[in-house]
């Protein structure tokens, strides 16, 4: 059946199926290469005792060299973003994930907290656009209507990466000695050759956009799909979305969203990077495979939230109330992680309830600044959002540090609570943006429906 000729009831059938094989085949990859991102960026914090006591790397100099990670990170994204929009995400992908795999590598040569600060610094560069390339690659394949619940499966890659990768890199530091090699020293090796792997083989997975998946998707249904996506590029267009990428650079409510985001990733790294030293102090336990199996209780916790409540976003529409509540519910676990902490199964329960909000409430975030930006604009966008508010990561680990000595007691802590709260409130102050009303009333439903009817 040529395309002039086909229903508008077939149109939304082959869509609909085209997109169960998008979930299929490339979420899952996807989600693959996160759960090693997130992996590479945050066992460090398996070693810094080590760091401490064999290279001088002192908690403020900790601190610093993990926020580090989200300077060089901030200075490429924008950049890397606009080339993998040229280039193709699948060669793009593909680069950013080998480099950043053999400089993850590169971490069991550490010697002291100049080295540390370098290999940071690095690691943040060459990992640059993974994430918001990723974000951008999905609105070239997944219709709106199912965004928040494709990114929401993309985001259990924290959660994976706690649950699995934890253990692992526990498991890495008990093969001290094999090779003359320290613990650590296997546990960056194999975690950054593991990447290196995955890097290459997303070359040959991956599918730039819907009419090139030749291989794995009917013609119809590659057309079907692409429509729908092209319908709702335009309609982003048509509406508030800036056209340009300097105009994306500079609208007020990109650095709005990048402020959100700011705030939500005081909150997930300031817990992160410091999960497995409060575990340890929480339970008594020597860092190790124990204690990185008491490290996973949280994260579980958080893949089942992610589950579920971007679906739920989703179904309702009713992503502010939901986001908000999801933040209130980290600021809370936080506070209680630090008032609890004499008793272990409390304490943990805090950071759980910390974990499920901050990981479910980032894919239903991303459901507005998304759907503002279209084309360049959203390579642009996207990347600036991500760069700016990831220097979340930068602060938080340096203002727990600096709390912690200048307060004492949990005050570091619960410093990171106040980030979850002003992300509360900022996502909540959209309620007065226009666009962000439509956005979850359904507008671009109802722009699909119009050539894909529900």
């Amino acid at each position: 059946m040529s395309d002039t000729t086909m229903t508008a009831e077939r149109r939304h059938h082959l869509s609909e199926e085209a997109t169960k094989k998008v979930f299929k085949r490339l979420i899952p990859f996807l989600l693959l290469m996160y759960v090693i991102a997130f992996l590479d960026r945050s066992n460090v914090a398996f070693a810094q005792q080590e760091f401490e006591i064999d290279f001088g790397i002192s908690a403020a100099s900790y601190a610093f060299g993990a926020g580090l990670f989200f300077v060089g990170y901030a200075v490429f994204e924008v950049p890397s973003n606009l080339m993998l929009h040229r280039v193709g995400a699948r060669w793009w992908l593909a680069r950013i994930m080998v480099s950043w795999g053999i400089v993850a590598a590169c971490f069991m040569f550490i010697q002291g907290p100049t080295s540390f600060y370098i290999l940071r610094f690095l690691l943040g560069v060459t990992e640059a656009g993974f994430f918001p390339g990723v974000i951008l690659y999905l609105t070239y394949w997944v219709p709106a209507r199912h965004l928040s619940r494709a990114r929401g499966y993309f985001y259990a890659g924290i959660a994976i990466a706690g649950i699995l990768g934890n253990p692992l890199s526990g498991a890495l530091l008990e093969m001290h000695g094999i090779a003359n090699l320290r613990g650590i020293q296997w546990m960056f090796l194999i975690e950054g050759l593991l990447a290196v792997a995955v890097g290459i083989w997303s070359f040959f997975y991956l599918t730039d956009k819907p009419r090139d998946a030749k291989k794995w998707m009917p013609a119809d249904e590659r057309e079907a799909l692409a429509q729908t996506i092209e319908a709702e590029e335009q309609a982003k267009s048509e509406g508030h979305a800036p056209g340009s990428v300097m105009k994306a650079l500079v609208n007020w409510r990109v650095w709005y969203f990048s402020a959100i985001y700011f705030c939500i990733q005081i909150a997930v790294y300031g817990v992160t990077f410091f999960l497995p030293t409060q575990v340890v102090a929480i339970t008594g336990q020597k860092l190790g495979f124990q204690a990185s199996l008491v490290t996973a209780i949280p994260w579980v916790f958080g893949l089942l939230a992610v589950a579920y409540f971007p679906g739920l976003a989703d179904r309702t529409r009713k992503h502010r109330l939901i986001g908000c509540c999801l933040m209130l519910a980290t600021a809370t676990g936080i506070i209680a992680s630090g008032v609890f902490q004499a008793n272990p199964v409390l304490a943990i329960g805090g950071l759980s309830l910390a974990v499920m909000g901050f990981v479910s409430m980032q894919p239903i975030y991303w459901t507005l600044p998304t759907e503002y930006l279209t084309g360049y604009a959203a390579a642009a966008g996207i990347g600036l959002i991500n760069s700016i508010g990831n220097l979340g990561g930068f602060l938080a680990p340096n203002m727990r540090d600096y709390f912690k000595e200048t307060i004492g007691g949990n005050a570091g802590l619960y410093s990171l609570a106040v980030g979850a709260l002003m992300a509360c409130l900022l996502f909540g102050i959209t309620a007065f943006f226009k666009k962000a009303n439509e956005i979850e009333a359904g507008h671009l439903d109802a722009v699909d429906a119009k050539i894909i009817p529900h």
